[in-house]
């Protein structure tokens, strides 16, 4: 009688969380950034270990001046990623917000330059947002088609502006890499505003809603009387605007603009936003975790770098680490 009731108080007792790995994955799930802050943490760890010094005020700044361009694109990304889509033309387009600029600023000045450069990227999201709204274009097909129309048109742009040349206005050097007070990188100016108008917009707009909703189920949505196409088409549009920015920024950070100057920044804007908790078939994820996705990619490359890793290698283990955590976090949230 007495081993019975004692049974039974145990089989009662509540099992520690700490020794449940379902009670972890719940944890996770419902605070999605606990994982990503860590391996930030441990990432930043791991290189001052390996060159004691490095992590400073000065590197602060440096490493969130070099994250802040990406992580912008990267709201490109969760921004079409919610909805169940891509957007691999940031790139270009970037690229082209960037030429454009630094070519019309010679003779027009900085702001009609920026101006003109925002027109133009607002133009091709309309187009993209068009396609895959109204005609039915699959996302990742219209965005890599944009991407090699802008990219020809700016390569046949060059050739007629050759004689211009190209010149990055200083506000814009002083937002894209200067430092402030030794540890604050002025492209937070831009930055900050961006980042909470996404962040609260996802949360809390209906605009926000309904890109959810799109996504999680787009028949249900247009049932429900959502206009569809117009959600889509504001998503690209916004997508190209914010490409743009980055695009700027970019030009700032390295003072050059070229017509593929931010091309190779796809792929890891992609990368940014799958870390950071954005499911790629859509309807789930958020901007806040995609941020600090583009601070774990930059400080990863950081310590690739300081390891003097050969770039084919830096290339491999950057995608198997990305490739790595993306798998780790969908087995933990129960993402199938």
């Amino acid at each position: 009688m007495t081993r019975t009731a004692g049974t039974a108080r145990s089989a009662d007792a509540p099992r520690s969380p700490l020794l449940s790995g379902s009670a972890w994955r719940r944890i996770i799930r419902d605070r999605p950034l606990i994982p990503l802050v860590i391996l930030l943490v441990v990432l930043v760890a791991v290189l001052e270990l390996a060159k004691p010094g490095i992590v400073n005020g000065n590197w602060a700044a440096t490493t969130m001046r070099t994250a802040i361009p990406l992580a912008i694109l990267a709201a490109c990304q969760t921004l079409a990623m919610l909805t169940g889509g891509i957007d691999l033309s940031v790139g270009a387009v970037a690229s082209m917000a960037a030429f454009l600029m630094a070519t019309q600023a010679t003779g027009q000045g900085a702001v009609v330059a920026i101006a003109i450069a925002l027109v133009a990227c607002a133009f091709a999201g309309v187009v993209n947002g068009v396609a895959i709204g109204v005609f039915k274009v699959h996302p990742l097909i219209m965005t890599l088609g944009m991407s090699l129309v802008v990219l020809g048109l700016m390569s046949v742009y060059q050739l007629a502006m050759v004689q211009s040349g190209t010149l990055v206005p200083d506000p814009i050097q002083w937002l894209g890499s200067g430092i402030s007070f030794g540890f604050v990188p002025n492209s937070l100016v831009v930055f900050v505003p961006i980042a909470i108008l996404i962040v609260i917009g996802l949360r809390r707009s209906g605009y926000g809603r309904l890109l959810f909703a799109v996504g999680d189920n787009p028949i249900a949505a247009r049932l429900s009387g959502t206009r569809v196409w117009q959600v889509l088409v504001a998503l690209y549009v916004m997508s190209a605007i914010l490409a743009a920015i980055a695009g700027i920024l970019i030009a700032g950070l390295l003072n050059t603009a070229t017509v593929s100057l931010v091309e190779q920044s796809v792929l890891p804007s992609v990368a940014a936003a799958v870390i950071g908790g954005t499911s790629i078939i859509g309807g789930r994820g958020g901007y806040a975790g995609t941020i600090v996705g583009a601070l774990i990619l930059t400080v990863l490359t950081t310590l690739l770098t300081v390891l003097e890793m050969p770039e084919a290698v830096r290339q491999v283990l950057f995608g198997a680490i990305i490739v790595a955590v993306a798998a780790a976090y969908t087995r933990v949230t129960g993402e199938s």
